[in-house]
């Protein structure tokens, strides 16, 4: 049985992250933890797990646990990590952008795997830090990656994605109401997306090695 926490626990993230985890014969919820909502239960958060899992938020965390996702918000890895430390043998999975650049990958002398399967299989089966692709990353790359890997990505890719508002996150913000969303479309940091660099740094690889093949 493998022992699991999960840091930043009160967002859109980590409710998935939790419904997939309570079910899973192999994986045991150690703690949930969110400063926000510390001594609070799960479902004060996350309201469709009312009824299937006993357990409350925490603001202390096990370092002992084998593996722990965090689910904090972008740029925030980091920080919490240089804050609190796990054991040498705990697997660190960060759902946020911190470390998927190869020139950001490292922390503690050691460097995270980008986390894409169909990229990394080995490498992440053998990891112990794990950097999970984004959302719009993971699907334009399983688009594109076949068609870098063969080299026919000769020229410029446009791109049109569309998300819905559970992309924004929790936070309330101007652009995140109802009355703004409902039956509506609006663009959001056209060409100067956050995941794009993870995108290029894929393709890019595949076609080094295409050129030393």
């Amino acid at each position: 049985m493998i022992s699991i926490g999960i840091i930043g626990g009160s967002g859109y993230t980590a409710g998935e992250l939790i419904r997939i985890l309570m079910f899973h014969p192999n994986a045991k919820l150690d703690f949930v933890y969110s400063t926000t909502n510390a001594g609070k239960p799960l479902s004060i958060a996350h309201h469709d797990l009312m009824g299937d899992i006993e357990m409350n938020f925490t603001d202390t965390i096990n370092p002992n646990v084998d593996a722990v996702f965090l689910c904090l918000g972008h740029g925030k890895s980091i920080s919490f990590l240089e804050q609190n430390q796990f054991s040498s043998q705990t697997k660190i999975i960060d759902l946020g952008n911190d470390f998927r650049l190869t020139k950001d990958n490292h922390f503690d002398g050691k460097s995270f795997v980008y986390g894409l399967p169909e990229l990394n299989k080995a490498n992440i089966k053998n990891a112990q830090f794990i950097a999970n692709p984004g959302c719009f990353a993971t699907a334009i790359q399983l688009a594109l990656l076949p068609l870098a890997s063969h080299g026919l990505l000769n020229d410029d890719v446009h791109i049109n994605a569309t998300t819905g508002s559970t992309g924004a996150g929790v936070s309330l913000s101007d652009t995140s109401h109802f009355s703004w969303r409902n039956n509506n479309m609006s663009h959001y940091k056209a060409f100067n997306h956050q995941h794009l660099g993870e995108i290029n740094q894929s393709v890019i690889s595949y076609k080094r090695i295409i050129a030393k093949n």
